[in-house]
This record gives structure tokens, sequence and C-alpha cells, in this order.
């Protein structure tokens, strides 16, 4: 214990002061570690300093500072009229705002577009806040009963029939279809080389045609009947209804199980009834507007938000085709996804406007629109095929394994296991293609289509607000929205990506 004691030691004087610890946190820790930490850092931070200098500075001085913010017309925009030089004319926005959004729609109708954009907002909305409840409630609104709503208020117009009439006309038109090609067939072997070839296959065909015919005969003749009463659509509504709810019923376990659905089918039934009856759809609807004076703002969302709400579904089933083990789905879905990627989107709505047409029926039209986005939703639909496929990939086996041992069917196995895991790994994918999709909405104005550039060009023709500076305000305006659509996807795509990896945060 002596020894132990006394060789204690026992400081005297005070240590003398140490510097401060490098700052690492905050800004100045960002400069320091980050910005100039090294001889190459300091001179990319120079560069970019002055490339944000020489942009930014001078657009903000163009948009805001020299701006024009109140005028009548182009004389307000002028620089011996304003005494300096003039930045953005923010007038001309102003006066050309309603031709932005609306296009050429009719001004006492715009209050449908306005309502239309209002219900969007008010479905999507609550499904991209994740605490609110009733998510499955608030998608089948947003996606199956919205779509319908939206074209009635858009388009106009009514309805005279429901499902029967529907069922029957699509029917009897493709059975006139496969009539006339029989009819082509038995025409063309009168001139051609291989006439007993055609002269058969025609023959066949026209048969086959006119059993179909007879087949749905009692379904036509119901339809028919059904119009000449003058109360077609609501006769119609109540045997779809009816018809609809059995079938549904059967299928969910009958009077074992199956009273949920019924209820829910009947529910559905009513609710439609009641739109149908707040619409007007019975007596005609609201006015029909021609898609020919859609335009603006309009049309980029029509267009966008169709492509992503429907590309999505065909590349989730492109992708699953092209896995499965049946040869001629994987085969059709290889060539489906190859063909359309192969394919520039321009080639498509041209193909989609000006040749579709040409292989219809002759008494079957396709609105334009329609018709670009049918073109735009199969094109984007390739990509997002490639996209999901590469997240079913990163999906070990031992999933599907470990579903299979637990006795779960392939469908439960895809549709609760493997796809929530594969659409979880590839959302920047996802929102990548969605980002892009929605800038390439401005091709539509080439088959003549005014979406939101293709209005502000229109615009630029007239010379009541032709300026120096109405071109550059015109497109730093569409840029802006342009950015903060596709900014506000990018950001919602990280919190849902952190919000899904959760369990990989360290």
């Amino acid at each position: 214990m002596t020894d132990i004691a006394s060789s204690g030691f026992v400081r005297q004087d005070l240590l003398s002061e140490r510097p401060a610890p490098v700052k690492t946190t905050g800004f100045i820790g960002l400069v320091r570690t980050r910005l100039l930490n090294s001889p190459t850092n300091i001179l990319l931070t120079i560069v970019s300093a002055s490339l944000l200098w020489f942009t930014i500075v001078p657009s903000v001085k163009f948009l805001m500072v020299d701006a024009v913010w109140t005028g009548k017309d182009r004389a307000a925009c002028l620089t011996e009229n304003a005494g300096f030089a003039v930045g953005a004319c923010w007038p001309y926005i102003q006066a050309k705002l309603p031709q932005l959004i609306y296009g050429f729609y009719p001004e006492a109708e715009r209050w449908r577009v306005n309502l239309t954009l209002g219900l969007a907002a008010a479905l999507l909305l609550p499904l991209l806040i994740p605490r609110l409840p009733a998510k499955g409630l608030n998608a089948g609104l947003f996606f199956f009963a919205f779509p319908a709503v939206a074209f009635f208020l858009l388009y106009g117009g009514g309805i005279t029939g429901f499902g029967l009439s529907w069922t029957a006309s699509l029917l009897q038109l493709f059975d006139d279809s496969l009539m006339e090609a029989g009819q082509i067939l038995i025409g063309l072997s009168k001139t051609s080389a291989i006439a007993p070839l055609l002269w058969v296959v025609g023959h066949v065909i026209v048969l086959v045609g006119t059993a179909i015919h007879w087949l749905i005969f009692p379904l036509t003749w119901l339809r028919d009947q059904l119009r000449e009463t003058g109360q077609s659509l609501w006769t119609d509504f109540a045997i779809t209804a009816v018809v609809v709810s059995l079938i549904a019923f059967g299928l969910t376990g009958g009077l074992r199980a199956g009273w949920r659905t019924l209820a829910s089918s009947i529910a559905t039934f009513a609710a439609i009834a009641v739109v149908i009856k707040l619409m007007g759809l019975d007596h005609g609807g609201l006015p029909v507007v021609q898609t020919r004076l859609w335009g603006g703002l309009l049309v980029t969302l029509v267009v966008s938000v169709t492509g992503i709400v429907t590309s999505l579904p065909i590349g989730i089933a492109l992708a699953l085709g092209r896995r499965s083990t049946i040869p001629l789905i994987r085969i059709f879905s290889i060539a489906f996804i190859e063909f359309w990627r192969g394919v520039p989107l321009i080639t498509v709505l041209f193909f989609a406007t000006y040749m579709l047409p040409l292989f219809l029926p002759g008494n079957f039209t396709v609105d334009g629109l329609m018709r670009a986005l049918i073109g735009i939703a199969l094109f984007t639909g390739a990509y997002q095929a490639e996209n999901v496929r590469g997240g079913l990939a990163a999906i070990p086996r031992g999933q599907g394994e470990a579903a299979a041992a637990l006795g779960l069917s392939w469908w439960k196995t895809t549709s609760l296991i493997v796809l929530p895991q594969a659409l979880r790994h590839v959302i920047p994918n996802l929102v990548n293609s969605f980002i892009s999709l929605f800038k390439d909405t401005s091709l539509v104005s080439i088959v003549a289509l005014f979406d939101l550039l293709g209005s502000l060009r229109a615009s630029f023709a007239d010379p009541k607000w032709s300026t120096p500076s109405t071109l550059f305000t015109g497109f730093a305006f569409a840029g802006i929205i342009y950015f903060i659509f596709c900014f506000g996807m990018s950001r919602y795509s990280l919190f849902v990506e952190k919000r899904l990896n959760a369990h990989r945060r360290n």
C-alpha cells in the first residue's frame, strides 16, 4: 500500500488550452468537408458557383426584377414605354392564361374542367397521404368511377343503354367485321392465283360469322326491343345490375359467404344510378365538347395521367407474361415489348392517328385524342414492363418457394409476396418513366392536339402581345409548370421509397 501511495501523481498546474475541434456539421462543416477539402473540390466549387451566378442571377433579374407585372397590351412591355430594359412580360401570361389552361374549350363550359380537376385532386390527395383510412374505397373511386365521370364532364353527352346493350353492340360489331373479312376474301378469290384457298377460307369465315350471328341473336333482339320501348336505359340498367350481382353472389360463395359481395354490388349500382340522374345522362347529359377544342394544360394532364394510370397495369401484365412458362404467352409478351420499345413515340402517334382508322370497320370510328391515348399507353406500358421485370428478377427464388411450401397459389404468391417487393425495388425507375411521359406529352402537338406547349406556340401569333420578351416569358412560364409537376413527382417518390424501405435504414 505504501509503494502504491508513493507512486501516485497529482498535477499541480493547469493544462494548456487546446484548439477547438474542426466543425463538421452545419453549413460551415459542409463547406469545409465537402466543398473545400481538396484542390479538385475547390476548383469544382468555384466553377459551379460561377455557373450559378451567370444563370440564376440573370434568370431572377429577368423573371422578377426587370419584369412588367401590369398592362393591357404589348405597349406595357416595350422598353421605350417602360423606361428600362424590360424582362418578363407577365401581363401577356395573365391575358393568355385561360388559353394555356383550357385551350379552345368553350368559356361557358369551363366550369366542367374546373370541377373535374377538383374531383381529381380530392380523390388523389387522400391516396397520397399514408395515414388516411379507406384506401381501398378511395382507390376504387379514383381508378374506376372517376374516369367515367370525368369523360362525361369533359366530353359531355349521355347514354342510351347499359351493360346489355353495350355487350350486344360489341359482339355485333365483331360479327360484322368477321363477315366483312370473309366477303373480301371471297371477292379476292375471283382474281387471285390461290383462288381455291381464298374461296374456302372466305366461306369458312362467313360460316363462322353466321353462327355467331345466330348465337348472339337473342341478345341483339332484346337490345332492339328495349330501344323501341323508349326506356331502354333504366330497363337495361336493371337487367345488368341483377345479372352482375347474381354472378358475383354465386362466385363468392352463394348463400354461404356471398352476401357481403351482393350488398357491395347493389350499393355500387345504386351509386351509379345516382350519378346518372345527377348528370342527366338519361336525358342527353351535358353539351358535347369535341376533343379538337381541348387544349393547354387540360390536354397535358389528360394524356399524362391516362398514360401513367394505364401503362403500369399493362407493364405488370407484360412483365409477368414474359416470365411465363407458357410459350404462347411468353412469345407474345416478348414480341409486344420489343416491337413497341423499338419504335419512336412520334411514329406511334402518327400510326395511331392516321393509320389506325384504316384497320377499323367502316362504321366504327375512334376519337383522335383517344387514339393518341391508346398509342401512348401501349408505348409506355412496354417500357414499364422492363422496369417491372427488373424488379421481379431481383426477388430471390426462395420467396416463391416458401410461399409454395405454405400452400399459396401462384396468383396469391405473385400478388401478395413477389410483386409488392418487386415494385418496391423499382420505384425510381417507374417514377422516372412517369416524369418522362409527362414531358413527352408535348409530342402530341404533331398530330394536331394542342397541349400546353402547343397552346403556348399558338398564342405567340397574337400581334397584340408581340414583344421581344414574349417568347422567353411564355417558355419560362411553361418550364416552371413542367418543373413543378416533375419535381413534385420526384420528391414524392423519394418519400415513398424511404417509407417502404424502412427495414433497410441504418
